[in-house]
């Protein structure tokens, strides 16, 4: 039974999804207690499944029984399964805010499962092409999300998502085809090998290489690739900002890493130095730029969403120091980031809902106003900045740790620097939470217009409430799990015991 969890956990939520779609027959606000139900279900398996690692090491499933590599191959490692634990509990738990916040919809909700599949595929298949099939599921799923806001813009960013996310996918397929041609095979392991075989020098595995990269990286939206970002997480509905921008990025930043370790492996980046120097510089660049732009920034949610540019510049640089102290951090700072940076965008939406007010100076004085969302507000801006003792400052310390292990010292000053950037950006939010004047009196928003319930007497509900208060908590308490993660991790990933 374990050995099918892998499996398992794409099949749930693709079922799931069909559910709400055939119940609009009969009524279309029945979307939500599917999907909770659906996603409980996931997040028991992907719980089981990340105990089994755990406890017992890789775990492969060949799909239909055919033989690898000939066949599909789903591998869960330690990598993998912390990935899709924190598909299903990021998904389950923002459906507590999806229940007041919208959209209601059966067919929002089919979307919603539909991206879980796709996600979860992401994270679990063990081969090339079927990683490209799982990562368009999950581009479909999240440019209709985004477009499911109610105004223009909406589809004008859901428009620019898809335009920009086809062109990386293209990329991603067509450095595909390149390996398929060189190598005759699409599992990943059986290509680690003949890759090597083959010769890490070879124009078409380094061709292959920039094209893979280069299209998960539009995904990931590191600078400049990153245009489709701030307008998809600013004009989604809130809902919808807060899940996509936990996990999508995310996801396509485990892809990432799946392909650079499991595929091309440590040694191609050793063998290939400007390759790995191409990808620390990228990631630099997009760690500094994102929190330039994220400080000019008057919209507080095109803020966190340049925010989210520059942190997984951060991320991308560790995978590609690729020491074992490097791949930890950036690995934390991966799942860290996702809990609170979804945080962030629910917060964003409470205080928004209660106040109006969407952006900067418009914050001023609203600490007082929205107490619970102001106050986790403030407790995941501090962890993003990286204040001990939150998950936050323990990714960006393996992450240095690493790189001055590897006299990778760009990475370190780069590092640093948009540290303080970042801490200009969210001191300055929770100093106008707190010690401003305000700017915003009761029954006006931004544009001076009274903010506009979205059903009931009040637009925040517990729920709502609970998920900020959760993702504060959780930005905390997530520190103690790193030790058992670092374990797994380095048990599970042995080409990195050898650096």
């Amino acid at each position: 039974m374990i050995e099918q969890l892998p499996v398992l956990l794409v099949v749930v939520p693709i079922v799931g999804g069909a559910v709400p779609l055939v119940a609009s027959l009969v009524s279309n606000r029945s979307g939500w207690p599917i999907a909770a139900l659906t996603l409980a279900v996931h997040t028991a398996l992907a719980g089981w499944l990340a105990w089994a690692v755990g406890t017992g090491g890789t775990i492969d499933y060949a799909v239909g029984g055919f033989a690898i590599p000939y066949g599909i191959e789903l591998v869960v490692d330690g990598l993998s399964a912390a990935v899709v634990a924190l598909v299903s509990a990021v998904a389950l738990g923002l459906l507590a805010y999806a229940r007041r916040a919208g959209p209601r919809s059966n067919a929002f909700y089919s979307q919603y499962l539909l991206l879980v599949t796709g996600l979860s595929g992401m994270a679990v298949t063990g081969d090339v092409f079927n990683l490209y099939v799982f990562l368009e599921i999950t581009g479909l799923a999240a440019y209709g999300l985004v477009a499911s806001g109610r105004e223009a813009s909406s589809a004008v960013a859901a428009l620019k998502y898809l335009i920009i996310g086809t062109v990386g996918a293209s990329l991603y397929l067509l450095g595909v085809g390149y390996l398929l041609a060189v190598t005759g095979t699409l599992n990943m392991g059986d290509l680690a090998g003949k890759i090597a075989a083959i010769g890490y020098g070879s124009p078409l595995v380094l061709t292959a290489f920039a094209l893979m990269v280069g299209g998960l990286t539009v995904k990931v939206a590191l600078f400049p690739l990153h245009t489709w970002q701030p307008d998809a997480y600013a004009n989604a509905p809130d809902t919808v900002s807060a899940f996509i921008s936990a996990l999508v990025s995310t996801v396509a930043a485990y892809a990432l890493a799946r392909v650079l370790f499991s595929v091309f492996t440590v040694d191609f980046l050793t063998a290939v130095p400007v390759a790995r120097w191409t990808l620390v510089g990228l990631a630099c660049v997009s760690i500094v730029a994102g929190s330039a732009l994220a400080v000019s920034q008057s919209s507080v949610q095109r803020m966190l969403a340049y925010s989210s540019v520059s942190q997984f510049g951060l991320v991308v640089a560790g995978f590609a120091i690729a020491t074992p102290t490097a791949v930890v951090g950036a690995t934390v700072h991966l799942l860290g980031h996702a809990v609170m940076k979804g945080g962030l965008f629910a917060a964003t939406g409470v205080i928004e809902r209660e106040t109006g007010a969407s952006t900067v100076n418009g914050y001023a004085g609203m600490g007082g106003r929205v107490p619970v969302g102001a106050m986790g507000f403030s407790v995941l801006a501090l962890a993003m900045v990286g204040v001990p003792p939150a998950i936050g400052f323990v990714g960006k310390w393996y992450i240095v740790l690493g790189a001055v292990r590897a006299q990778i010292w760009p990475v370190v000053v780069v590092l640093l620097a948009s540290t303080l950037l970042t801490l200009a950006y969210f001191a300055k939010l929770v100093e106008r939470l707190y010690f401003a004047e305000p700017t915003i009196y009761e029954g006006e928003d931004d544009a001076g217009a009274a903010p506009v319930a979205d059903g009931g007497d009040s637009p925040v509900s517990t729920g709502m409430l609970a998920v900020v208060v959760g993702a504060a908590v959780l930005a905390v308490a997530l520190v103690a799990a790193v030790p058992a993660l670092e374990q797994t991790l380095l048990e599970t990933l042995p080409p990195l015991l050898d650096q």
